[in-house]
Formats: structure tokens, C-alpha cells, sequence
């Protein structure tokens, strides 16, 4: 790398003292900027989790329940693919103006959504919704980076980091809700007058000119990119269970993800405007912080995935209870993360939080795996308290790392491979962690295997038809099994220490 880089030039400088009138600049930016940003991302976020209570209502008057996993997995993979287009866009044609647009699509999304007749229609419209919520997500993490000082930018960062994971937990909580008491519409309905309050937020946003100069839209990149990104979460969902059935059309999906990336890689090297900045994402900090990002979404959307069939299944936990006793996780993660922002903002030191709140992670993960039976499940909040609160750590340093290291003319782009690490991070966690449990039981006892496949597409309500005796057999080969997925998700915490420790910006 070339000495004169931007990021290995930047001095450490001491704190300086705050001027009055400068706190009240600050201030005065974070009412303008933060309103603006933080409601675009939360309705992006929640609307990843917030179907999935609402579900089995939908499955009833659209029908075609074999297929409803794919309300959510459309989603997904529609955000993921319209990250960097929307990162690149944003570069060149202004994010606020992006902004409005994604919102645009976004709400629209939803109405189609609420009047889908079938659930063909509302697979479509969620691919649409998601498009729309990617531009959002990738638009308010680099409007970030845009409209606010280098130093401040881990304040407000953690911030959002905590909006993004509250409103990932919140979500099926307030889908309940709505589904039970205004029908499942509703789930996507309330999008309207969130959208029209977020636009009118929006407008106060201050305008940037756009770099001028000549842009062409790299949409065979987009192409492969699609042909990359579908098939590798088509291969991950369907590949989470273990059985010989699977084996052939999860090769498939891999190998044409393969293909699909080998020549991706090969037309963003020629093209002069490439939708994957390659030189950029070979910069180290980039890379690794990306890559940090990837093991700590892993961590996070794993645990929040499985962690309510532990408690239910293992520990005999009604479902009223569950919920409490997973709030500790919900709310560390949004204190560790507003924390860390204030310590980035305060000191400009960056990797340390992570350096040291990786290593907690991963302790407490090991905890749970050898030496939770030993603890009452009245103790695991504050297990997972400290758990959430150490993982709230390295979010706010991912971005602000990345976005430090890409310059303002790669803002966009920067954000948006944070935010295609953290779902393609996300995905194959839980992909990796489904197939440690099937696995594991699958070589127990074959037909725990079979009732833990019902347990996660149904729920734990699946137990309430099973015989006591056996009921018990099973919890107790199943809690064997999360033994092996507590390892195996303490293997993602490890990896992101060891890039926490690599990381070469450490301090702002």
C-alpha cells in the first residue's frame, strides 16, 4: 500500500477542550441530523423482523404455507443486493435525494404488501419493500459520515448501532401485537405515516452537492452481484438442516454463487465505475473491520435466533417468561453501543472496545456451552447482559473505521459493505449454527432430530402435544446439541477478536 494513503497519516491528537460554542454546534447537529436518519433506519430494520409473528396469520388467508419462509427471505435478500447499489448511487447523486427515493419505494412496498391477494404477490412486494429498506439502511449510515465531524461520527454511530439492534428485537414483539389486535395488514400498513414522518424529517437535512463528471451505472456488476447474493442465502437456508435430500440442490446454489462471484470480481477489475469498489475492500482496515462486522452479525442475529428455543425447550421456560428473560440481550446491546460511541467520540481511540469486549463475548459464550447447567435459569440475564453489552463494543468501530479509511468520495460505498458483511455475516451464522444442531442430534437420536426440525419451523408449542416422558428425553438431547451451537457461535466472537486485535486504525 503506498505511503501517502490518507488513513496511515492520520496523527493521534490529544483531546481538546471543549469550546461552549461548539457544544452548541454539536448539539444543534445532532437535532438537525440524527431525527433525520434514525427513523429511515428503524423502520428498515424492524420490518426484517417484524413478519415473523405474523406469519402463521398470513399462512391462513393467502395459504401455500410451504412457501411462507419466503416472506422473510425475500426481504433479505433484497436489502443485501440493493446495499451497494444504493452506496454507489449515493456517491454520486447525492444521498438525500437517495433518501427520499428509497422511502418512496419503501412505502409503496408496503401498501402492496397489506393488498397482497396472494402470497406470490407479497413475495414480490417484499422484494420491493427490501430494496427500498437496504437504500435506507446504507443511506443513513453514510449520511452519517457525510454531515458529521470524523470525531463525532462513533457518538452517532453507536446510536444507530443501537436503533438497528433494538428495533432487529423489537420487531416480532410489536408484529404480535398488531397482527393480534389489527389483523396482519396492519404489520406492513404502519409503514405509511412512519414514511411520512420520516420525509418530513428528511427535508431538514442539509444539501450536498454532488461530484460532478460522467457516471455509467455498472449494471452487468449488479447482474452477477444478484447472481452471487440469491443463490448463496437460497443454499444457506435450505442447507441449515442436515439430510441427503438437500445435499444436491444446496451444491448447485453454491457452485452457481461461485461462478457468479469469480466473474463479478473480474468485471468490477475492468469497469471504470464498478458497483463493488474491489481496490477499496483490499485496503486492510476495510477488510478486516468488514470482516469483524460479518463474525459479530454471526454472533448476534444467532443468538437472537436460537436462544428462545434454548430457554423454552431446554430450560422449560413458559413463553410469557422467555421474553423477560431475554430483555437483558436487547437492552445491552443498545447501551453497549451508545457507550461505545461517547468512549470513540471522547478519546478517538477505536479498536480497543473491541479488542476487549470480543473477549468477553466469547467467555460467556464458553460459559454457556461448559457451564450454564450449573447456573439457575434465573441467573442467565445477567449472562446475557453482560454478553450483549460486550458485543454493543464493535458495531460504532466498524463504521467508523470504514468510513475513516474510504474518504468522502467512498462514504456510500463503505457503508454499504458493512452493511452486505452484517446480512451475509447474519445468514451464514445462523446457517452454520442450524446445521451444528441438526447435526448433533441427528447423530443422538434421529427422531429428536425430526421434532427440533418441527420445534423451528412451528414453535415450542410442538412439545405441548408430546408425550411428558419422551418430552423430557428430548429436551435433554437438545440441550446436549446447544452445547455444540454455544461453541460454534463462540467461534464467530474469537474470529472478530482476533481481527479486533489485527485491526490497523486504532485510534481516530
Amino acid at each position: 500500500m503506498p505511503p501517502d494513503t490518507p488513513f496511515l497519516r492520520v496523527a493521534p491528537a490529544p483531546p481538546a477542550t471543549p469550546d461552549p460554542a461548539e457544544g452548541d454546534s454539536t448539539r444543534g447537529l445532532f437535532m438537525r441530523v440524527f431525527p433525520s436518519i434514525c427513523l429511515p433506519m428503524f423502520m428498515a430494520a424492524v420490518d426484517a423482523t417484524i413478519v415473523a409473528t405474523a406469519l402463521p396469520a398470513i399462512a391462513g388467508t393467502l395459504g401455500d404455507v410451504e412457501r411462507i419462509s419466503w416472506v422473510v427471505v425475500s426481504y433479505l435478500m433484497a436489502t443485501t443486493i440493493a446495499a451497494p447499489v444504493y452506496g454507489r448511487l449515493g456517491d454520486v447523486l447525492g444521498r438525500k435525494r437517495l433518501l427520499f427515493g428509497a422511502l418512496g419505494v419503501f412505502v409503496a412496498a408496503s401498501v402492496g404488501c397489506a393488498a397482497a391477494p396472494t402470497l406470490l404477490w407479497l413475495v414480490a412486494a417484499r422484494v420491493l419493500q427490501g430494496f427500498g429498506g437496504g437504500g435506507l439502511m446504507t443511506l443513513s449510515q453514510a449520511l452519517v459520515g457525510e454531515t458529521v465531524p470524523p470525531r463525532e461520527r462513533g457518538r452517532y454511530q453507536g446510536y444507530l448501532a443501537s436503533i438497528f439492534m433494538t428495533s432487529s428485537t423489537f420487531g416480532p414483539v410489536a408484529g404480535g401485537w398488531l397482527t393480534q389486535h389489527l389483523g396482519w395488514q396492519s404489520v406492513f400498513l404502519i409503514n405509511l405515516p412512519l414514511g411520512l414522518l420520516a420525509a418530513v424529517l428528511a427535508v431538514r437535512l442539509p444539501n450536498r452537492a454532488p461530484p460532478r463528471g460522467h457516471f455509467r451505472f455498472d449494471w452487468l456488476g449488479l447482474v452477477l452481484f444478484s447472481g452471487f447474493v440469491v443463490p448463496l442465502l437460497m443454499a444457506l437456508e435450505r442447507g441449515q438442516r442436515i439430510s441427503a435430500a438437500v445435499v444436491p440442490g444446496v451444491a448447485g446454489l453454491v457452485g452457481l454463487a461461485a461462478a457468479s462471484l469469480v466473474l463479478l470480481l473480474r468485471q468490477e477489475r475492468q469497469t471504470t465505475s464498478p458497483l463493488i469498489p474491489v481496490a477499496l475492500l483490499r485496503l486492510p482496515a476495510i477488510w478486516r473491520a468488514d470482516a469483524m462486522g460479518a463474525c459479530v452479525g454471526a454472533t448476534v442475529v444467532s443468538c437472537v435466533t436460537f436462544m428462545p428455543i434454548y430457554l423454552q425447550v431446554v430450560r422449560g421456560a413458559p413463553p410469557g417468561r422467555v421474553g423477560l428473560l431475554l430483555l437483558p440481550l436487547t437492552a445491552g446491546l443498545a447501551f453497549g453501543s451508545l457507550l461505545t460511541g461517547r468512549m470513540i467520540a471522547r478519546t478517538g481511540r477505536t479498536a480497543v472496545f473491541p479488542s476487549f469486549g470480543l473477549a468477553s463475548v466469547t467467555t460467556c459464550l464458553v460459559f454457556l456451552a461448559l457451564g450454564a447447567e450449573r447456573l439457575p435459569t434465573a441467573g442467565l440475564p445477567a449472562v446475557f447482559l453482560l454478553l450483549s453489552m460486550s458485543l454493543g463494543t464493535t458495531m460504532p468501530v466498524v463504521q467508523t473505521t470504514v468510513q475513516m479509511v474510504a474518504g468522502p468520495k467512498n462514504l456510500g460505498a463503505a457503508s454499504a459493505s458493512v452493511q452486505f458483511s452484517r446480512s451475509i455475516g447474519a445468514a451464514l451464522g445462523t446457517a452454520l449454527v442450524g446445521a451444528v444442531l441438526f447435526a448433533w442430534l441427528s447423530a443422538t437420536d434421529p427422531a429428536t432430530a425430526g421434532l427440533f426440525a418441527e420445534i423451528v419451523e412451528r414453535g415450542p408449542a410442538v412439545l405441548d402435544h408430546v408425550d411428558p416422558t419422551r418430552r423430557a428425553v428430548a429436551a435433554d438431547e437438545i440441550g446436549s446439541a446447544f452445547r455444540a451451537a454455544f461453541l460454534c457461535v463462540a467461534s464467530f466472537s474469537a474470529t472478530g477478536l482476533l481481527l479486533a486485535w489485527s485491526l490497523p486504525v486504532r485510534r481516530l
